[in-house]
């Protein structure tokens, strides 16, 4: 019997993860079983202690893993644990015992208004289906906050023209609705219209409302890595920003809104946080746009024995 198939299978099924949560577990738990076997190769989930558990955290930090990465690998290991004990085929979770790795507090990256505005105004797409497809990615992005794994699952159905809503399944297959303004709709509904128009690949689906909104030039359904993609290769063309993921217009459509006016609470609720703690990073990263802004522009910032120009006309 396989106990991570097993295992996996349950999170998916009885707990609602989503798929690349499930994928994300399997990946961590694969590599924690490679490492132990490494150790001993008679070894199997019940031989492992929490000194085994700590010399992999090393291993994996040693190798330059980022510590919120391996927080997430913890995790994984301890509820995997959990489901051990559950299901009496462990007596001990070897993953209690140590302690998660310290990371700092980083701003989230995020690009600025003037930049989305030269991609989305002034940047040239191709002039077919798939060069739209790309624009409306990155418009459906930045203007509604939503995870890549949310976009990608998006349908036809769950698209409202008539009220301007966006419904979206999150984490845990929590749902949400996000309003969202005219040019999104404009976008959308010429969109859909010419989606319509193409054969679709997937000749189970009875309703055009259960089409996938993005397919992939297969027809099927976009991957998450090609979501990636689209978001970095332009972005590219519009800053320098490091980090050039779909997470980051997320965290762009945040700051945005905060920089707005927008309320906490609100933003919150359009994120899909479960709580207002992980939301207020924002105030964090639009109070550091407010200092960069500060000290580019206020007279008695800056170290000079000359006198003051008046601005030019």
């Amino acid at each position: 019997m396989d106990w991570l198939a097993d295992f996996l299978e349950y999170i998916a099924a009885d707990k609602g993860c989503s798929p690349l949560t499930v994928q994300s577990y399997g990946v961590a738990l694969r590599q924690f079983r490679e490492f132990f076997t490494g150790l001993d190769a008679t070894w199997t989930w019940t031989d492992v202690d929490a000194d085994v558990v700590r010399r992999w955290v090393a291993a994996r930090r040693a190798e330059g893993i980022h510590p919120h990465s391996l927080q997430r690998s913890l995790s994984a290991l301890r509820t995997f644990y959990r489901y051990l004990i559950r299901t009496d085929r462990a007596v001990r979770n070897p993953a209690y015992g140590v302690r998660n790795p310290k990371a700092g507090k980083d701003l989230p990256a995020f690009v600025r208004p003037k930049e989305m505005d030269r991609l989305l105004d002034h940047t040239t797409f191709p002039d077919d289906f798939f060069g739209r497809r790309d624009h409306l990615i990155l418009l459906l992005l930045y203007s509604t906050g939503v995870r890549r794994a949310e976009l990608v699952g998006l349908n036809v159905g769950d698209v409202d023209l008539v009220s301007s809503e966006l419904k979206v399944t999150g984490k845990r297959n929590k749902q949400r609705i996000i309003p969202f303004g005219t040019e999104l709709c404009e976008a959308l509904r010429s969109y859909i219209s010419e989606l319509s128009e193409r054969p679709c690949s997937d000749s189970s689906l009875t309703s055009s409302a259960a089409r996938p909104l993005f397919p992939s030039k297969r027809g099927s359904r976009i991957s998450p890595d090609s979501v990636g993609k689209v978001v970095h290769d332009y972005l590219s063309l519009v800053t320098s920003q490091r980090r050039r993921t779909p997470h980051v217009l997320r965290h762009s459509f945040a700051t945005a809104m905060l920089n707005g006016g927008a309320d906490l609470e609100a933003v919150r609720a359009l994120l899909g946080h479960e709580s207002l703690r992980t939301t207020e990073i924002y105030t964090h990263a639009s109070f550091a746009e407010l200092r960069r802004e500060y000290a580019k522009a206020h007279p008695r910032n800056h170290s000079t024995d000359e006198e003051p120009q008046p601005p030019k006309s």
